[in-house]
């Protein structure tokens, strides 16, 4: 594993010819606090990915596993969900504004072209998945 990949420790709940399903527990930062049953703020999501089944090695259901993922998709993924749409919102905002159209038109025009940006992400996300794979590796003791 290269320093930059993202890895994520997973479960398996599935595993098939084609593809394994790999649990994982996705928590915020603050889960961990010895406070996070008090104060409520602290969450735990667990999501479901399916892995392409590896050629070499099989997998039992109940194993432990690492999900890895090139970081370079992570920056990727960064920019798709926050920058570009920032982008978009402050183009549109500053074009429309400096055209004369008042603040609230700009500002409206701005959000709708920003659901329209998400719209189009909505609609090539086949494109988007295949392009985010991740890898399954099996946990050694080295780790």
């Amino acid at each position: 594993m290269k320093r930059e990949d993202i890895l994520h420790k997973g479960k398996v709940v599935e595993a098939g010819a084609d593809f394994i399903s790999v649990e994982i527990v996705s928590e915020s930062a603050c889960a961990s606090c010895h406070a996070a049953s008090l104060c409520g703020v602290s969450e735990f999501k667990t999501k479901l990915i399916q892995v392409p089944t590896p050629v070499l090695d099989t997998y039992q259901v109940g194993e432990t596993v690492d999900l890895v993922l090139k970081a370079s998709m992570g920056y990727k993924a960064v920019w798709i969900a926050y920058v570009a749409p920032l982008l978009v919102l402050l183009g549109v905002i500053l074009i429309l504004f400096s055209l004369g159209l008042g603040e609230l038109v700009s500002a409206g025009c701005a959000f709708a072209a920003v659901a329209v940006y998400y719209l189009l992400v909505y609609a090539f996300r086949g494109r988007l998945k295949d392009e985010y794979v991740f890898e399954i590796r099996k946990i050694t003791n080295n780790n």
